[in-house]
């Protein structure tokens, strides 16, 4: 247990705000310490300052004992302390070797780039996290879950000593984090330390050896993880019961607003397979339904289907029973279908834009005055959809990059109810932020519902297919493989029909 990195009275301070009041914190050898904390606790400023991103405002950082400063991010690798970051930091237009040493290029002769090693190096790593890629394969051609794998691939690559993961599992499949927890434990065998945040907290309790809260900036408990549980751990994060987390109020089910009959989509990476096979259900007004499925199971391409996004090649959507042919986003819109898409980043926030700039800009069209937009009609429409979505920021002309992950997605939120849709399409609403934060997605959720939204709710996570939707569509392999009511279902029962297997195969 000896400590191989700490931080000793570190705080850290931004303009009048303080993210960090002086914190000690400790890295063992050999070992996962899980970092909890709401979205604006101070866990990622915490972990930029161990990784040489931020320099602290008051404090100092140890390493085997001695004081040292790090200046960079290039200093702390080049000390054996590598991060990686939630959102990912992939070039997409280069290949997967290539991303894995841009800027630590492996040479012959000190001259020229040994491409080939790069490769080979690579593609070990790949076959490693059980990733069957060839490593000349582009970023952009990957979907988000391998990209995820390529980011800690890279790490890898470092041969760190002390390894920080911040949400390093938020886009992998169930599959995919078994086979990092396994090399999680082989790099803790050899003595590498590990750092690691995940707002999945049973997954991160399962790996943690110790445990570590962060509230206000402040570290608040601490104790090895053989010994607390999932309520010690939110009622010391958020100060509330871990079951008040879900809604227990449901809207009044009306009409049927969505009906989808035989609808068949390609594979966008391949177009020789069907991502959506044969699928049929409905959704209707009050009604929250939700979506269940592995990674490559067709959740994200039915919704982006129904969004506009993609062309089915078969089936047939309608609308209050009238069908919708061909059309693009827009046309959608127009109908009052909008989506909530998995990667905020990619998808759903304009990084350069402002926060009200962002919230307004799919229901433009509303504020248009003639040939001009009303400014006046569009702030008041944004200050109000911030506060309905409880939006936590400056103001309509904050930075978007300003805030945190949670209230970044109550803005992708925000914006897709400003083009005042009437069917609702949520693609992993709540990927990669904080229990306190979900929480507030799960009441908007429900509060959406109750007056009288039609929505669709898709989730890879167990406990909120258990306890969001009214009822649970499980995907297997692009088809609907099972329908569940509420409270009819055990977690079990999910996850083997998840798999394609019966219940009843398993019994005999």
């Amino acid at each position: 247990m000896t400590v191989v990195m700490q931080a000793r009275g570190v705080s850290k301070v931004f303009g009048a705000t303080h993210a960090l009041r002086d914190v000690d914190f400790s890295v063992r050898r050999g070992r996962v310490t899980a970092l909890f904390g709401e979205n604006g606790a101070g866990k990622s400023t915490l972990m930029k300052i161990l990784a040489g991103i931020e320099p602290p405002t008051t404090g100092e950082l140890e390493l085997d004992g001695e004081t040292v400063t790090l200046s960079s991010p290039r200093e702390a690798a080049d000390r054996g302390i590598v991060i990686i970051h939630q959102e990912l930091s992939l070039f997409p237009n280069l290949s997967i070797a290539d991303n894995l040493f841009v800027a630590r290029e492996r040479r012959r002769r000190g001259v020229l780039v040994d491409f080939k090693e790069q490769r080979d190096v690579a593609a070990s790593l790949l076959e490693r996290l059980e990733e069957p890629l060839d490593a000349r394969t582009l970023v952009a051609d990957l979907r988000l879950g391998q990209q995820q794998v390529v980011e800690i691939a890279r790490a890898l690559a470092q041969d760190a000593r002390v390894l920080i993961m911040d949400e390093p599992t938020s886009a992998l499949s169930t599959a995919e984090v078994e086979v990092l927890f396994r090399v999680m434990r082989e790099l803790t065998a050899s003595g590498v330390s590990i750092v690691y945040i995940s707002h999945h907290l049973e997954e991160a309790l399962e790996i943690a050896d110790d445990a570590v809260v962060v509230r206000d900036g402040q570290i608040v408990a601490e104790a090895e993880a053989a010994k607390i549980d999932l309520k010690w751990i939110v009622e010391n994060m958020v100060g509330r019961n871990p079951d008040s987390l879900f809604p227990d109020e449901h809207g009044e089910i009306g009409a049927e607003l969505l009906r989808v009959t035989g609808l068949q989509v390609p594979d966008p990476g391949n177009p020789g397979r069907l991502a959506v096979d044969d699928v049929s259900f409905s959704v209707r007004a009050g009604e929250v339904v939700g979506l269940y499925g592995l990674m490559g199971a067709g959740r994200t391409e039915l919704l982006e289907t129904l969004a506009g996004r993609l062309d089915a090649v078969a089936g047939r959507i309608e609308v209050d029973g009238e069908p919708i042919g061909a059309g693009d986003i827009a046309d959608r819109i127009a109908l009052g279908i909008a989506l909530v898409p998995e990667d905020r980043q990619r998808d759903g926030l304009v990084q350069p834009m402002s926060v009200g700039q962002n919230l307004s800009l799919a229901g433009l069209r509303r504020f248009v005055r003639g040939p001009l937009v009303s400014r006046g009609a569009e702030r008041e429409a944004v200050e109000a959809m911030m506060t309905d979505v409880t939006v936590k920021a400056a103001g309509p002309d904050a930075p978007i990059t300003s805030l945190s992950g949670g209230n970044q997605q109550k803005v992708v939120l925000g914006k897709a109810l400003l083009t005042e849709p009437r069917v609702l399409l949520l693609d992993e609403p709540t990927r990669g932020i904080d229990v306190g934060a979900k929480a507030d997605i799960f009441e908007l959720i429900t509060g959406l519902a109750k007056r009288g939204l039609a929505v669709l709710f898709a989730t890879s996570e167990i406990e909120e297919a258990l306890h969001v939707p009214d009822r649970l569509l499980v995907l297997s392999r692009g088809r609907v493989v099972r329908e569940l009511g509420r409270g009819s279902a055990s977690r079990e029962e999910i996850m083997l029909a998840s798999e394609g297997i019966d219940r009843a195969e398993v019994s005999t």
